[in-house]
């Protein structure tokens, strides 16, 4: 509700607020799994209502936090948004994803086998395949919907670093549940009962945001403590 965000391209923007402020309803609205029902959302100047519903999704990659992976092997997996790539662009968009070197210590590096659910990964080496099968299809826009919210810090880092050099070439928008992983963010968008309450960066935001600053300090006891859940604790307050 009465949100206006204005998103640069070639940049990282991240969203956090509390459980149920609607940081996932937002960002499904661009590839139009809702429409809007006062206002729009424009992508270069155009209403997305305007442009073909397929089109409009060729040009988005999507991170989800959970991971479909089909048994099959790892290229399948990678290709299955465009199976028809070739070679060379699969282990393009891997090398980009961090993923390339996990994946040529593999038993059979791109042609091992895994299984459904990829039990046989990690989580952060799943990530990085979703992240891979994402950016095969050179998006102009790339979401990540709480896609690092599970992973250990060494592989939530080699998603940040890949999305560092990412962000030359497209538009980024993070879903952040934990909000050590805003960092990198060019901006950040602060969203409260489905509305924007305050945009800037992280500094400015701990300043002047009290939501924002309330976030980063339960985040910070549950680094000392274990417990709890930084979003999750304050939506129980």
């Amino acid at each position: 509700r009465n949100i206006n965000l204005f998103i640069p391209p070639r940049t990282i923007t991240a969203i956090v607020g509390p459980s149920g402020a609607g940081k996932s309803t937002l960002v499904q609205l661009l590839p139009r799994f809702y429409d809007v029902q006062i206002g729009s959302i424009r992508i270069d100047d155009i209403d997305i209502r305007n442009i073909r519903t397929a089109d409009l999704r060729r040009y988005i990659g999507w991170v989800p936090q959970h991971i479909f992976v089909f048994p099959g092997t790892v290229r399948h997996n990678i290709a299955y948004g465009n199976p028809d790539a070739s070679d060379e662009a699969i282990e393009s968009a891997a090398r980009d994803a961090h993923a390339l070197e996990f994946i040529e210590q593999l038993p059979d590096g791109f042609d091992t086998v895994i299984g459904e659910g990829g039990q046989e990964l990690s989580g952060g080496q799943l990530q990085r395949i979703a992240l891979a099968r994402a950016l095969l299809i050179r998006p102009r826009i790339l979401i990540l919907d709480e896609a690092t919210a599970a992973l250990d810090s060494e592989s939530e880092r080699m998603i940040q670093e890949a999305l560092l050099r990412l962000k030359q070439r497209c538009t980024i928008l993070i879903i952040a549940h934990r909000m050590a992983s805003v960092r990198i963010a060019d901006r950040i968008a602060v969203l409260q009962d489905g509305q924007l309450l305050d945009v800037g960066v992280h500094d400015e935001l701990l300043q002047r945001c009290h939501l924002y600053a309330q976030l980063w300090h339960l985040q910070t006891e549950a680094t000392q403590t274990g417990y709890p859940r930084p979003m999750e604790a304050l939506h129980e307050r």
